[in-house]
């Protein structure tokens, strides 16, 4: 990029996100150039002129540009949709940088937080001595579908840091592909699965590799057939991770879709794997299920059925992927009857009443209670009663009051399609005055809906009256 123009596309505040951008694509270039360097013994000296290129052009932007460092940073956040409007919810918020969270996680103490080289919980300030980062999918799902109803888009994950492709790679892949289609060694065919799994999991560069290599999936999915391997659980657990690890490549999420034998791979797994297999089986179809393509092809082949299953007896994280799966995958209107055929409704109020899964069951509900075939399968299991107990906690902690918003959503549905849940409801803030106390002091979400039953029953006392 010349100078002159670098200092053109800097010339006002509303080109300064492009400079930004550019600036963006610049680092990525100059780091994957470093990265061919080092990683390859036969680099060309192309490499390195393109190398101080880069450079030399990021340099121009970042010095000799008349644009301030906050200027483009505000310019760049508004690009990548990062200004928020008011009302975000608190627990879609980032406790380091109070933005909304592109990729929760939970720490070892149950607190979400990036992974930023901090040594200690964000809440509690204790040092930790477990620094794994779980992904929390359902928050991810929950912030995915309040910015689609607020008309905002969703900044993309931050899993892929992008790479070129070395000539390395490419080798280890051919390598590991003829292993994998070699019936004649098993234990060698074993260790390329394993192999594949761990490099997929390492390297996103890798990752966009394998998708864009058309026969890397079948012959994945192909070993699972071969005499000695077709029950052999380990290999099930490494083939089922390494879809997981391609689906977080953005582009591989249409492609692993598309592959009708690597989903029906993913289901016989969620039925038939050990725990582990399930679970990353689950987060496989949940991160699949980002492509809106993918959703009701997913459901179509069979994935509802075990998906509730695991909810009702996987182990805790097991029955978190599932869940995050499921909501996900009942975003699409679609799918939400055959949720229902599974008897989702059921396990979901029961996980509440087991105090196992209360967050996740209750952002699920609160999803299905959009239609009315849901509605009143939980006003007649019970869920009249289950979602007053959590209205009425006197916690005050931001989890409860996220979930009374989602319990008041849920009796606002139940009370809007069945006049003697509405008199049921009545009844309680009668004795206790919940729904009242809800409407003064809960988020504004969870506010509107307490003020909406009331007036309906206000309505409903003001129609009696009158006819009588």
């Amino acid at each position: 990029m010349a100078n002159s123009e670098a200092v053109e596309s800097l010339a006002g505040p509303a080109s300064a996100a492009a400079a930004t951008a550019r600036a963006e694509e610049l680092k990525k270039e100059l780091w994957r150039l470093v990265r061919e360097i080092s990683e390859s013994e036969d680099c060309s000296v192309e490499s390195y002129e393109d190398a101080s290129r880069a450079l030399d052009a990021l340099k121009d932007i970042r010095f000799r540009g008349s644009v301030s460092s906050k200027e483009a940073l505000a310019c760049q956040r508004k690009a990548e949709g990062k200004m928020e409007p008011a009302g975000v919810p608190k627990h879609f918020l980032c406790p380091i940088s109070s933005e909304t969270m592109r990729d929760p996680v939970i720490l070892a103490s149950g607190q979400e937080w990036f992974s930023s080289g901090n040594r200690t919980c964000p809440q509690t300030q204790q040092v930790l001595s477990d620094f794994t980062l779980t992904p929390n999918h359902l928050v991810r799902s929950m912030i995915s579908q309040w910015r689609i109803e607020h008309g905002l888009t969703l900044p993309p994950q931050d899993h892929e840091q992008g790479g070129l492709i070395t000539r390395k790679e490419r080798n280890a892949l051919r390598r590991i592909l003829d292993k994998i289609s070699s019936s004649s060694n098993i234990p060698e065919q074993k260790q390329a699965v394993r192999e594949l799994r761990l490099l997929t999991k390492q390297n996103g560069s890798f990752r966009a590799l394998v998708g864009e290599n058309p026969d890397a999936i079948s012959h994945l999915v192909s070993v699972l057939s071969v005499p000695g391997l077709n029950c052999d659980l380990q290999v099930q657990e490494d083939a089922v991770t390494t879809m997981l690890n391609l689906s977080i490549h953005e582009s591989n999420k249409k492609i692993v879709g598309d592959n009708p034998q690597a989903v029906a791979l993913l289901i016989e797994a969620l039925r038939t794997g050990n725990m582990e297999t399930r679970s990353n089986s689950a987060a496989a179809l949940f991160s699949l299920s980002a492509l809106e393509s993918n959703k009701v092809k997913i459901v179509k082949m069979g994935a509802m059925k075990p998906l509730v299953e695991l909810l009702e007896q996987g182990s805790h994280s097991a029955k978190k992927d599932a869940g995050s799966a499921i909501f996900n995958l009942c975003i699409s209107h679609e799918n939400r009857a055959g949720a229902l055929m599974e008897g989702v409704v059921g396990v979901l109020l029961k996980s509440i009443a087991d105090q196992s899964l209360v967050d996740e069951s209750l952002a699920i509900l609160a999803l299905l209670s959009r239609d009315q075939e849901a509605v009143e399968e939980i006003a007649e299991n019970g869920g009249v009663a289950s979602m007053l107990s959590l209205v009425k906690d006197s916690d005050r902690t931001r989890n409860k009051q996220n979930n009374k918003e989602n319990a008041a959503a849920i009796l606002f549905a139940i009370c809007m399609h069945d006049r003697t849940k509405l008199r049921e409801v009545a009844e309680e803030e009668e004795k206790t005055g919940s729904i009242s106390h809800l409407a003064e002091n809960g988020t504004p979400r969870a506010r509107r809906k307490a003020a909406g039953i009331l007036e309906k029953w206000k309505k409903r006392l003001r129609s009696t009256h009158y006819s009588c």
